[in-house]
């Protein structure tokens, strides 16, 4: 079964309600399982237009991903975020099948 993630990108307004969203995103990640796999680092835009941090979790599949992000956990977290940064965050299921190496 494939894995779930969720991308984001980020730009901060206010540090201080995103630093509050982060104390209480990391409950809601552990509670579901979710792995940084990317979290803010060196980037560059090579097309299209960026924000200032990207951000992508892994959960052990894509129903676990959705389930987060729609949680009243992460509903709370959420409302602590508020005006503090502009983001786009997408829920995608992961993919197993044949690789250009196979």
């Amino acid at each position: 079964m494939p894995k779930g993630y969720w991308v984001g990108r980020v730009d901060v307004i206010k540090p201080e309600g995103y630093q509050a969203y982060g104390v209480a995103l990391a409950e809601v990640l552990r509670k579901y399982g979710a792995k940084f796999l990317v979290r803010g680092g060196t980037f560059e835009a090579v097309e299209g237009k960026a924000r200032a941090r990207n951000i992508v979790l892994e959960f052990k599949d894509h129903a676990t991903a959705l389930a987060c992000y729609r949680s009243p956990e992460y509903t709370k977290a959420k409302a602590l975020r508020a005006g503090a940064v502009d983001i786009d965050i997408i829920v995608i299921e992961g993919y197993d099948g044949p690789q250009p190496t196979d």
